[in-house]
């Protein structure tokens, strides 16, 4: 078996360190973006305030021409096309610049680590934490390339810096070989469609999130109240964020059913069973369980709006406590976090 390179390990965890205070800074522009976006908004607005006195239609903010689908007349939404609009946004793009240059330090950071210890960098918590931020990141940088997203900016990249710090605080893991269970082709099969799994569902709660906001202000707006979360303007309705969560849990729910399968044939080739109510297992299953109900509710029982939202932030954390309680507090034959 080859040695461990510890230099090269060393210079993977100050690149992870390095992306980690570059993603901040990306966090950083985005908050500032939300929080200085009335000077974007109303200009916007009087614009289009011009066109509704010669065409006589409703307000919207993103450069739409009627309003958002599933909006009040009233509440002035991003457009449920999220194009992207002629204004510019100068922190945004600063957050979007430095987020691409985080994602290319934490690339050389997790591929770094993988020649180090010569096999896929991803065989304990440290290794995943790393490893999902690097693909969350990724996803919301590419859907950047065709939709103004950046609306989502400070959740998704505040998560990323989140599960930055968490590796390197709550799970530092030096560099070293992996345990014999997980010698098998089946990790990058297995581990790799679990970590894309949990990349999207990160999205989608990034979404759900915003969609309870939107719609309370939505709610506001048509109990005649005054608009507190004029930032919210930048994003579109509460129903076109939850379309939009929904067709990326769709996505996410296959991947994870692959992930359920995948693990069970791996669980027969190791252990000689294909289930064993291992804690682990249990959890994965608990969350494949918590996504069809939410998939099934919403497509055949009406479970629309907030209900919806709520059972996709569920899931989610569902999906947290499995990664992190689980791993560090429950033994079992999945015990594979590396904490000493």
């Amino acid at each position: 078996m080859p040695s461990i390179d510890e230099t090269l390990g060393q210079y993977s965890e100050l690149f992870i360190l390095l992306a980690a205070m570059a993603f901040t800074v990306a966090f950083i522009a985005f908050c500032w973006d939300l929080a200085t976006s009335s000077k974007t908004i109303r200009a916007v607005e009087a614009r289009l305030a011009e066109q509704r006195a010669e065409q006589k239609v409703p307000a919207t903010v993103g450069g739409g021409a009627g309003p958002a689908a599933g909006a009040p007349a009233d509440v002035a939404v991003a457009d449920e096309s999220m194009d992207y609009a002629g204004e510019r946004r100068n922190a945004a793009r600063i957050g979007v610049a430095v987020s691409v240059l985080g994602a290319v330090i934490l690339a050389a950071g997790v591929i770094s680590r993988g020649i180090a210890a010569h096999r896929v960098p991803w065989g304990n918590m440290y290794e995943f934490c790393t490893t999902g931020a690097l693909v969350v990141a990724v996803v919301y940088l590419l859907t950047l390339v065709k939709k103004d997203l950046r609306f989502l900016g400070s959740f998704v990249i505040g998560l990323v810096v989140i599960m930055l710090c968490a590796a390197a605080i709550g799970f530092p893991t030096p560099v070293a070989h992996l345990v014999p269970a997980l010698q098998s082709y089946w990790l990058v099969i297995h581990v790799s469609v679990a970590v894309i799994a949990s990349s999207l569902f990160t999205l989608t709660f990034a979404m759900s999130v915003l969609q309870l906001l939107q719609a309370n202000r939505e709610a506001r707006a048509r109990a005649g109240q005054p608009d507190r979360l004029a930032f919210m303007r930048l994003a579109p309705s509460a129903l076109t964020l939850e379309n939009v969560a929904y067709r990326i849990n769709a996505v996410a729910f296959v991947l994870w059913t692959f992930t359920l399968m995948a693990g069970a044939i791996w669980a027969e080739k190791a252990w000689g069973r294909y289930w064993g109510w291992d804690t682990k297992e249990v959890w994965t299953f608990v969350i494949w369980v918590v996504y069809a109900g939410y998939l099934h509710a919403r497509a055949t029982r009406g479970w629309t709006g907030t209900r919806a939202a709520w059972l996709s932030i569920v899931g989610y954390l569902c999906v947290i406590f499995n990664f992190s309680i689980v791993n560090v507090f429950f033994s079992g034959l999945h015990s594979y976090s590396g904490l000493q």
